[in-house]
This record gives structure tokens, C-alpha cells and sequence, in this order.
């Protein structure tokens, strides 16, 4: 890295709550951070990834809506959040009673980030920087906020939400219509009018559905 991550997160984010999840804050860039503004050649310049730990999208604010107003889905339970970006999914989960939460994210500058918005939170989450696809945490639920943005990572993901729900974890996903999202691989749980940045999204406001994965039908008949 080229520049520290703290200080830069600290610098060029303000103290928010996501529109949807008020009850957390976040270290998050607005129109009013220069973050904001950078080109990708720029964010290159100073060694820093796309900053999708700066946002809260909408995947990400559906999913963390529907953990806090449902705390009997993860309380007392052990938790991975996957690809966890700013933290915030993992952050609800700790504030709905986890036993414990592990936040996934292979950008280098997430674990930072986390760990920040953590402290902004009260809560303590471990953090692993591996890429955990395919790997079974042994974990008791698995939640993805905005997962299925791209055709090969969603097949990549397809078999391992597949292995998981069948060796009988809970995988549980926040999608804002996304292309790529197997619908029919999945049961609705919730849908929210999700207020968003038309500079991010397409619209101001995004209809975004909480999922379940549901195992393999042949095994569901089996059962």
C-alpha cells in the first residue's frame, strides 16, 4: 500500500448512517469527499482498490435491514459475512445477538475499514482477508450482501451455497436485482425500497429482495 489506510479512510469519509439501517454508523465518501470524485487511474496512483467499502449499497442495506428486525435468524449463532465490503451486514448481525461474526473480504483496505466501523459500533468482529470461496467455515449462517454483480463470480458461487445449505448452514443473501442472482435457486424473505446514490445505481431507489438459498430439490424430496 502506498498510503495508510486509516488515515486515508479518516480523511476522506464522514460518520453516517445508511438511509436504510439508521441504526448503525459508517465511515462513508459522499458526493462532498474527494474520494468520491477519483478516477480509477487515480485510486491506482495511491495503491487503493476500488473503494467498495466506502458505499453502502443497497444489497448490503436490505440485508442488514432484514438481520435487525429478524435477530432470531443469527442470535446466539455463528456467523460469516461474505464479502463484507464497509462492514455493515456483519455489524447488524452483532447488534441482533451473533455469538460471533467473521467478516470476509479479500480488498486489502476492508479490514481496516471494518475494524473502524466496529469501533464506531461497539462490536467486535474478526476479520479474514483469505478468499473463503468454496471453503466451509463451519459456520451456522452465511450472509452476502450484493454478490451476483458478475457472471463468472456468481457461477463460482453457485456450487458453494449449494455445499453449504446442503451440509446445513444457512445462507442467506441481499440482492438489488442484480443479473446474475439464481432466483430460482432461492426463496423471497423480504423486499425493500432501498434509498440509494443515483451516482452508484441507476435510480435513487432500489427494490432490493432478501433470499434464502434453499437446498437442491432432489435432496428437499429426499427429506
Amino acid at each position: 500500500m502506498k498510503t495508510d489506510p486509516e488515515s486515508f479512510i479518516r480523511t476522506n469519509t464522514g460518520v453516517l448512517s445508511p438511509p436504510h439501517v439508521p441504526e448503525v454508523r459508517l465511515h462513508l465518501a459522499t458526493e462532498a469527499h474527494e474520494l468520491w470524485l477519483k478516477t480509477e487511474e487515480e485510486l491506482e496512483e495511491i495503491g487503493l482498490p476500488p473503494p467498495f467499502w466506502a458505499f453502502a449499497w443497497a444489497g448490503g442495506q436490505g440485508l442488514a435491514r432484514y438481520i435487525l428486525d429478524h435477530p432470531e435468524v443469527v442470535a446466539g449463532r455463528r456467523v460469516v459475512d461474505f464479502a463484507s465490503g464497509s462492514g455493515l451486514v456483519a455489524i447488524a448481525a452483532m447488534k441482533a445477538g451473533a455469538a460471533s461474526v467473521l467478516a470476509a473480504d479479500i480488498d486489502p483496505w476492508a479490514e481496516t475499514a471494518v475494524r473502524l466501523n466496529a469501533e464506531l459500533n461497539s462490536v467486535e468482529i474478526a476479520y479474514t482477508a483469505d478468499d473463503i470461496t468454496g471453503r466451509d467455515l463451519a459456520a451456522d449462517i452465511y450472509l452476502a450482501g450484493d454478490v451476483f454483480y458478475d457472471k463468472s463470480f456468481a457461477e463460482r458461487l453457485l456450487p458453494w451455497f449449494t455445499a453449504l445449505v446442503s451440509g446445513g448452514s444457512i445462507v442467506i443473501v441481499g440482492d438489488p436485482g442484480r443479473s446474475y442472482c439464481p432466483r430460482d435457486r432461492m426463496t423471497a424473505l423480504a423486499t425493500y425500497e432501498v434509498p440509494v446514490t443515483r451516482a452508484l445505481e441507476d435510480s435513487e431507489v432500489k427494490r432490493t429482495t432478501v433470499w434464502r438459498f434453499d437446498r437442491p430439490k432432489a435432496e428437499t424430496v429426499k427429506d
